[in-house]
């Protein structure tokens, strides 16, 4: 290793700011600046260059900036303006009470393994990310209280280069914190925040980090710190997503334990904990064993009290994509904490057991969060349905649309997301207070009533800056690569403003089919090159550091892009970041998203361009499939289940659709200046799905479907020293004990061969209860219509009370009255009671059914 001076005292060294801007640094330091339009201008008015060449960070540009140009805006009144409203603003925003519906003691604790808030602050990678990002900017804005954990990364996520045969090669940035809008966060004597995690080789220290994101707070965990001595545990926050198990283990322990420990450091106490995928999963065995050591509760009545007020949300569509770990790592990493701190190991392992056939007997994260929580949601409604049957063993005596994994569908954060222009249109079209009421369906009713030549010019503005924005991205990779003058002179003169442009941008996973537009590569050149409707195609997207086939996909479009007959249409965006996304969303026309269907949880990145008036042309899967019908788009394909035969059925719809309709409908009226027909797209896609999916209506759900009824299950469960707790584990128990001798005796002499609608039928079950009572059990009749193949489809499930009682059992029942026509049917099934909601059904929750 070359010598390196290393100092003998370390600074920190802030700008001096002039008395009349002095707040500057306040502004800096809570991201509120990268979403509100008030505020970031103020920083890039100091110095657009350095404002760009910083990556829109205000704190690195604080830090470099000349101090005569901070004088310098101190003297112009001006600036001074400006800065005196985004102080306003800022102080406004702040101060603005909680939303009085929500519970006064209500805190959600929001863990995600990654949080994209700005393309200067890497420690995201992709979607996952940008969710977590945009969920918290949305929770400041509906005044929830929330305060997130995450780790914090000493190198950002891969930086992408290509080398001169297309092939992605990766670098790793290295954070430097002290430019970063983040700051240790301190206890009340004002001494930095340490927590400790052991592992087998050691205890692992912790340092706690705080951002502020507009109201909300965003802790971030650090074990690169001087206190671990051991160089193994420095680099387990080293890099997202890196390392091999061992460190992803290691990870998972330190967000997950290490997080709560940080809550617990703070003062914090939540009363809802909310998983963002699996990989936080071990803060259940953390608040399990807090709760065995602080309320004196066994392992059982732990896991009752902590599983009522956890919420776990999974994005993965494929098993293969979950955090699986052996047996024996598990053991090597769990077994003394468990042994420690009293906790059963064996009951532990098996909580992250039995959960999809794919595991055997592996330890899964998402296994674990889904048995520890009692609020389970997919991310879309198609994904909700992907998710009952990938989880189905977990309950395996229930059908499969019964599993209880309801869909809340993604948002975006429409005011991280809205270009600039199109907000200042919609100041002078909608109401003066759409800012503050965009959630709202009626505020977007009145987008016909914009002029069609504003919104096109709109469109047309966006797209030029688009079209600067790569040819000034493309060059300057071009000059570091050193290539010829001939080579970035072409680049510098990339694409036509006035051509259909379709962006393609997202992680280069294969199931995305990234390639699948090029498949036919003869017909799609004569769609690029017509001379009366002329198209160019924008793509961008990283894959895995691992995934060859993901690299092969970029390879084989960089090196397309060189082909005469399509460089002047063809480009590829290298190093896909915030900054690409947000530039692309908002100047393409076209955004093309064609996933293996059921394998795109939700993507959200066709939202960001529909909100910014580009229009979808997508796979039916995801958000889109439940969007379609009202977003001016089209779709490729039909809602059937995917196989390989498709690909080539899907590109023929692709080509045939930009052919016979997009094409055709966006070069309409170009001679008259406007595409009038393309415009009412527009309209429809920005009327109907900015209300629909943005993160405000997200957060809403999750609120009222979610967080508040946890939070108050916590506060019932926690009664009389968690009396109520102990007493769930002994029926629990007893429910266990008894449940074998269970049974349906009798389930009645059913209403004959035939029925007219409209005449009641007497459902009837006769339970054999075994010494439990009826309050116990929940006896239900699943009411349906018959099926060629004898089963039971379209179904309702109909609760049935106790009536009276015969000897040995008790008799439930209700009249019910048909209303539908045909072969109907019913069955009948008893169940362990567990909870007034079906959905938060534990996990193996066992179910009877009558015998037939």
């Amino acid at each position: 290793m070359p010598f390196q001076v290393q100092p003998v005292k370390e600074f920190l060294v802030s700008p001096a700011l002039p008395p009349a801007i002095s707040r500057l640094g306040e502004l800096a330091h809570n991201l509120l600046w990268s979403w509100d339009h008030t505020i970031r201008p103020l920083f890039r008015r100091l110095d657009p260059s350095l404002w760009k060449e910083c990556h829109r960070n205000p704190v690195l540009m604080l830090g470099r900036i000349p101090q005569e140009s901070l004088e310098k805006a101190a003297a112009d009144p001006r600036y001074i303006a400006l800065y005196q409203s985004a102080c306003r603003r800022y102080d406004q925003y702040m101060s603005l009470p909680p939303d009085a519906s929500r519970k006064d003691t209500m805190l959600v604790a929001y863990f995600s393994m990654e949080y994209g808030l700005s393309e200067s602050l890497t420690i995201y990678s992709g979607g996952l990310g940008i969710l977590s990002g945009d969920h918290l900017k949305a929770a400041s804005d509906a005044g929830l209280n929330l305060v997130g954990i995450g780790l914090l990364y000493q190198k950002g996520y891969l930086q992408q280069y290509l080398n001169p045969d297309g092939w992605q090669t990766e670098k790793t940035p290295v954070n430097d914190f002290y430019t970063w809008p983040v700051q240790p966060a301190l206890d009340a004597n004002g001494n930095e925040i340490l927590v400790e995690v052991k592992l087998p080789h050691g205890t692992c220290s912790i340092k706690v980090w705080r951002m502020k994101v507009g109201r909300v707070d965003l802790l971030l965990l650090d074990t690169n710190i001087p206190q671990n001595q051991n160089p193994e545990y420095r680099d387990i926050t080293d890099q997202l997503y890196g390392g091999d198990n061992v460190t992803r283990i290691q990870q998972e322990l330190v967000l997950g334990v290490g997080g709560l420990r940080a809550l617990k450091a703070l003062g914090l106490e939540p009363t809802v904990y909310h998983m963002n995928e699996g990989h936080s999963a071990f803060l259940a065995l953390e608040r399990i064993r807090l709760s065995m050591q602080e309320n004196r509760l066994s392992f059982e009545e732990a896991l009752e009290s902590a599983r009522g007020n956890n919420v776990f949300t999974t994005h993965t569509p494929v098993p293969a994509g979950i955090d699986m770990f052996d047996p024996g790592l598990v053991y090597e990493y769990l077994h003394g904490y468990c042994e420690r701190y009293g906790v059963p190991f064996d009951k532990f392992l098996s909580l992250g057991q039995g959960g999809t056939d794919e595991q055997g007997d592996r330890f899964s994260m998402a296994v674990l969060a889904l048995k520890t929580s009692a609020y389970r949601n997919a991310v879309s409604r198609l994904h909700g349905e992907v998710s009952q049957e990938m989880f189905h063993k977990l309950w395996p005596d229930l059908p499969i649309h019964e599993v209880p994994i309801t869909p809340i569908t993604n948002g975006v954060h429409l005011p991280t997301w809205l270009n600039g222009d199109l907000a200042l249109l919609y100041d002078q079209y909608l109401a003066p207070d759409w800012r503050e009421r965009y959630p709202e369906g009626s505020i977007w009713e009145q987008v016909p009533e914009i002029p069609n030549d504003e919104l096109w010019e709109i469109r047309r503005r966006r797209k030029r800056r688009l079209i600067n924005f790569v040819r000034e991205r493309m060059s300057k990779r071009a000059q570091e690569r050193r290539a010829s003058s001939i080579e970035q002179r072409r680049l510098a003169e990339l694409f036509d403003p006035e051509a259909f442009t379709i962006g393609f941008s997202r992680r280069f996973a294969t199931y995305k089919r990234a390639t699948l537009i090029f498949r036919d590569k003869e017909r799609l050149k004569k769609i690029l090159s017509n001379p009366q409707m002329p198209v160019q195609i924008l793509v961008a997207g990283k894959a895995h550091p691992k995934d060859n086939p993901g690299k092969q996909f970029i390879r084989e479009i960089v090196q397309l892009s060189r082909d005469p007959g399509f460089a002047k249409h063809v480009v590829f965006i290298e190093d896909y970041d915030i900054e690409v996304a947000r530039e692309l969303v908002h100047g393409v026309d076209l955004w093309l998203n064609n996933p293996r269907r059921g394998e795109e949880a939700c993507g959200t990145s066709g939202m960001k361009a529909a909100m910014n008036g580009t229009l979808n042309l997508s796979i039916l899967d995801g958000w889109f499939d439940e969007a379609y019908e009202v977003s001016g788009g089209w779709a490729i394909g039909d809602r059937d289940q995917y196989s390989s035969d498709m690909d080539d059925l899907h590109a023929s719809s692709i080509y045939s659709q930009l052919e016979n309709d997009i094409l055709p409908l966006f070069y309409k009226g170009r001679e008259e200046g406007v595409p009038h027909g393309w415009m009412q797209r527009v309209k429809q896609s920005l009327m109907n799905l900015s209300p629909g999916f943005n993160c405000q209506r997200m957060i809403h759900d999750y609120t009222t479907r979610f967080y508040e009824p946890a939070h108050i299950g916590f506060l019932a469960v926690r009664r009389d020293n968690f009396q109520p707790a102990r007493e769930k584990a002994s029926w629990y128990a007893q429910v266990e004990r008894l449940w074998s001798q269970v049974s349906i005796e009798d389930s009645g002499d059913g209403p004959g061969a035939c029925v007219l609608t409209g005449t009641p039928i007497q459902l009837r079950a006769a339970v054999r209860l075994a010494g439990l009572t009826p309050e116990d059990v929940r006896v239900e009749a699943v009411v349906g219509r018959v099926n060629p193949d004898g089963g039971l489809e379209d179904t309702s499930v109909i609760t049935l009370p106790p009536l009276s009682e015969q000897s040995e059992a008790v008799v439930f029942g209700r009249d019910f009255v048909p209303h539908q026509t045909g072969r109907l049917g019913y069955t009948l099934r008893v169940s362990p009671n567990h909870c007034d909601d079906p959905l938060t059904r534990p996990c193996l929750s066992p179910v009877k059914w009558t015998r037939s």
